[in-house]
């Protein structure tokens, strides 16, 4: 998935704006989401967007990663292709900064990786 040189500005929204029935898609790796991702996220991560596109719900999604860069490819690609679609500012550390909750699958405490 390349970034269109089109597409300049990608929708973004701040962590603090998100609302509370949010639907957040997380694009970051296996093994950054086992570390620590927000409860209730659904888990593509960015290179498998294009084939699993049947996964992203209709209607606004919330596209997040580590820190705005992956997540804003993403966006970017979904605009494109028709869907609703908006960046998290700042990621996951903005998530977490934000006092948002955090969970992981590794039975550790959650951590951002």
């Amino acid at each position: 998935m390349r970034e269109d040189p089109c597409v300049t500005e990608v929708p973004t929204v701040r962590v603090v704006d998100l609302p509370a029935d949010l639907v957040l898609l997380d694009v970051r790796e296996d093994d950054e989401w086992q570390a620590g991702h927000a409860p209730g996220a659904l888990h593509v991560p960015l290179g498998q967007v294009p084939a699993r596109l049947d996964e992203i719900p209709d209607g606004e999604v919330h596209v997040i990663c580590r820190s705005g860069g992956r997540s804003g490819q993403a966006v970017a690609w979904l605009t494109r292709n028709g869907y609703d679609v908006s960046n998290v500012a700042g990621g996951m550390h903005a998530w977490v900064d934000a006092g948002r909750p955090l969970v992981s699958e590794t039975g550790a405490a959650p951590v951002v990786r």
